[in-house]
């Protein structure tokens, strides 16, 4: 057997709505390095699954929203907290207003951002993570 890298397949999804950004908290910080804080909803691949099939499973799962057009804003590589090799795929879903959303039993609150009143870096989970990838989807638009 030969030794092959440990990594993690992400997407995430930037929600987009009347210039706000969607953030939650999860309740359970072991399956995200034991963070907490804001996330943008998110979740590893499943075996086989398209990123965007994951997205679109992001937003179902965690918010009841289906239906959503959503694009690949960028992708990112990066050393997880773990030293895994960590692949993003970050997509995004601009809709003209807010949806109503329904939460599921992972998150523990889910809040509307004004774009430019962003979370401080210190509430947001990896180091304000959320708020780098939402400024860079804005520039990719």
């Amino acid at each position: 057997m030969t030794n092959c890298p440990i990594h993690t397949l992400i997407a995430d999804v930037i929600l987009l709505a009347e210039g706000q950004v969607l953030l939650v908290k999860y309740k359970q910080a072991e399956k995200y390095d034991k963070e907490t804080g804001w996330f943008l909803p998110n979740d590893s691949l499943s075996e086989f699954e398209h990123p965007q099939d994951c997205a679109r499973r992001i937003l179902k799962e965690e918010l009841g929203l289906t239906h959503i057009e959503l694009h690949l804003s960028h992708i990112e590589s990066f050393k997880g907290n773990d030293g895994s090799w960590h692949l993003a795929f970050h997509y995004k879903a601009e809709l003209e207003k807010k949806p109503a959303i329904t939460l599921s039993d992972q998150i523990q609150v889910a809040e509307w951002f004004p774009l430019d009143q962003l979370p401080e870096r210190s509430e947001v989970a990896h180091h304000g993570w959320a708020r780098v990838i939402v400024k860079a989807a804005l520039k990719h638009a």
